[in-house]
């Protein structure tokens, strides 16, 4: 089933970097707020909150994109279900770990934060990218959802209200933290672009992924050699997000190897587009 591109007349013609204007503020607003009540996100209230939100909109969009496939009505809540329990499952058991504090430091001789993030995208990619009927639910969905769907990651900005606190080291805060920032403000800029269907849209979305696994590559690296155990390469006067107390802890455990698979998933739509 080949995607149609969107006649360019569809899409709104204002340039898609003028977003930024509204997102901007709002990200810097709430970096503001949670550097001035550090309790918000020491409660793990917005990282568990995000994280359902999205588990409803992938929850949804799936069920959507399944409806406009060829699929039987069998076959569609087959798939659905296949995908949406373990999903359900992963996040229940990474935030109950999380809570009774199976991913601190010492409580286990296995390194089981470096699992948790390696081993559902070891598993996961494989599956979603050689899936056929994953493929269908690809070609059918808009481009869009999958890309705008990561505006969560504005929210990784806490490292940067955590450092400022002196509660996270600099060295993992600040990449990690603006990465993180960078990636969630241009979801919508390129959201925007890929919507108007044209190979440059699908070159700057493509180029957003991109980045938004090289800004995991380099926090995971740098968590991992800031972090007690076995890879540290630099010992800290503060905590590192490794140590693995809640609610920290639920970002590498849960949110990171998730969006790697949408960001997977996003490559996997743009480039059958492409082939299409």
């Amino acid at each position: 089933m080949a995607a149609t591109p969107v006649p360019t007349g569809i899409v709104p013609p204002r340039p898609a970097w003028r977003s930024l204007l509204w997102l901007i503020p709002l990200a810097v607003l709430w970096i503001v707020l949670i550097y001035w009540k550090p309790i918000i996100p020491t409660s793990g209230v917005p990282t568990t909150a995000h994280q359902l939100m999205a588990h409803g909109f992938i929850a949804v969009g799936l069920w959507l994109g399944l409806e406009s496939t060829d699929l039987t009505p069998g076959q569609r809540r087959t798939t659905w279900l296949a995908v949406m329990i373990p999903d359900t499952l992963w996040f229940a058991c990474a935030w109950s770990a999380a809570i009774n504090g199976v991913f601190l430091t010492g409580a286990s001789p296995l390194p089981l934060l470096p699992l948790a993030i390696f081993l559902p995208v070891m598993i996961g990619a494989p599956l979603l990218l050689l899936s056929k009927r994953v493929g269908q639910v690809l070609d059918a969905m808009p481009a869009t959802w999958l890309v705008a769907l990561q505006l969560y990651r504005v929210f990784g900005s806490w490292a940067l209200a955590a450092w400022l606190h002196g509660v996270l080291p600099g060295v993992f805060a600040l990449p990690a933290g603006i990465g993180d920032l960078l990636t969630g403000l241009f979801t919508v800029p390129a959201a925007i672009a890929v919507a108007s269907g044209t190979a440059q849209g699908r070159k700057a979305a493509i180029a957003w992924n991109i980045f938004g696994l090289a800004d995991f590559a380099v926090a995971i690296a740098l968590g991992m050699i800031t972090s007690p155990g076995r890879f540290q390469l630099i010992v800290q006067s503060v905590p590192s997000i490794g140590a693995g107390a809640y609610p920290d802890v639920l970002t590498p455990a849960f949110v990171v190897p998730g969006s790697i698979l949408l960001h997977v998933l996003s490559l996997r739509q743009l480039i059958r587009r492409r082939a299409g």
